[in-house]
């Protein structure tokens, strides 16, 4: 249920309402409460007590409006108040705090000590809410720092122990997932990493795809191959790159099929680089179904941070796999397109084409990448 299917035309829409009220959707909290005619008390969409009788409802877009109409609240989900959703997403906002200001990571023990839960509790509800566990946070946070400090530390030694590793060993054991290369050839630009590409062509364009050991690490879309490549050298600008063989043409011919069929995304290796955060946000992008559309604010409240709408716009800007990860379905609250990495013309008949609106043009031959 996306938030705002739940208001047409300034009206809350009564069907979408009961949606929410029947899978107690907590992201609904704040657009609306119900009241119960037989009972006379209004509650929260998300509300754990036994669902009333559709007939007996009235909704409400806030809670002053229930209570002007003679309803009490309810005692057990408190709809006055802050929201549990809200309660459980600020516990977690201070939790990454208290991760990213530590120098070592802080024990689950600790953090829940902090947080007033069980390490349990707290496990499950930081993994609910971000997406990852506590221990990958700190991890995320730690290479973060690590890519920083390489480039501005007097040496790779420094730059480790700087962001948080209790020893070289540990941060060596993960350095190919945190830098997708040795340190001293991220210290140098990128210089001996492999990356092989082949572009081909679909109904948006021309369309490279590029990939290292480790996957698929950009799908880039234009009207030429020489832009297309330009941009790939100007995104690693030390790496070794070069046409992909023969052997290849599987993997370009998935990425194809894929902006064809979108549905097929998930079966595709990604070797996306992004911080925690924009992890979180293109985990929440992919969850938009095909077809359906999502707004900024509305995936900001899917990751639990409602006021983070501008980081949104910023993680789809900075999205380097196009379709696949699908922030073309992300759109302003007025309804509008907003800008697109890959140009608003194909991100509307990406989006006309998902309603099946549009058909596609024909298809061309793929573009020899040598």
């Amino acid at each position: 249920m996306l938030t705002g299917d739940l208001i047409v035309a300034d009206e809350l829409n009564e069907e979408a309402c009961w949606s929410a009220v029947l899978s107690r959707d907590e992201a609904a909290a704040g657009a609306f409460v119900f009241g119960v005619v037989t009972t006379g008390i209004f509650c929260r969409p998300s509300c754990p007590a036994r669902r009333p009788k559709r007939q007996n409802l009235r909704y409400f877009g806030t809670a002053a409006e229930a209570r002007r109409a003679g309803f009490r609240a309810c005692k057990r989900c408190a709809p006055e108040g802050v929201s549990p959703h809200e309660r459980q997403a600020e516990i977690i906002r201070l939790v990454c705090r208290r991760i990213e200001a530590a120098e070592d990571m802080p024990s689950l023990t600790d953090l829940s000590r902090d947080a007033e839960l069980s390490p349990f509790h707290l496990h499950r509800l930081f993994k609910r809410v971000t997406g990852v566990t506590p221990k990958a946070y700190s991890a995320a946070v730690r290479a973060r720092r690590m890519r920083g400090g390489l480039v501005e530390a007097g040496s790779v030694t420094e730059a480790i122990y700087e962001a948080g590793y209790a020893s070289s060993s540990r941060f060596y054991e993960s350095a190919d997932e945190i830098l997708g290369m040795e340190p001293r050839q991220y210290r140098a630009g990128g210089k001996g990493v492999r990356m092989s590409f082949a572009i081909g062509r679909c109904w948006l364009g021309a369309v490279l795809v590029a990939a290292t050991e480790r996957g698929i690490c950009a799908i880039l879309i234009d009207d030429g191959e020489a832009a297309l490549i330009a941009a790939l050298r100007a995104r690693f600008p030390a790496a070794e790159i070069a046409p992909a063989t023969v052997d290849f043409a599987d993997r370009l011919a998935e990425v194809l099929a894929m902006i064809e069929q979108p549905q097929m995304a998930d079966r595709l290796p990604l070797d996306i680089l992004g911080t925690a955060f924009q992890q979180r946000i293109w985990h929440a992008l992919r969850r938009i179904p095909y077809g359906e559309k999502a707004t900024y604010a509305e995936i900001a409240a899917r990751i639990g941070a409602p006021k983070a709408v501008r980081a949104v716009a910023g993680a789809c800007a900075a999205n380097p796999i196009a379709v696949a990860i699908p922030c073309h379905r992300v759109i302003r609250g007025d309804g509008h397109l907003a800008g697109y990495r890959w140009g608003l013309k194909r991100k509307r008949m990406l989006l006309a084409r998902e309603a099946g609106t549009e058909a596609a043009p024909p298809r061309w031959p793929p573009i020899r990448s040598d």
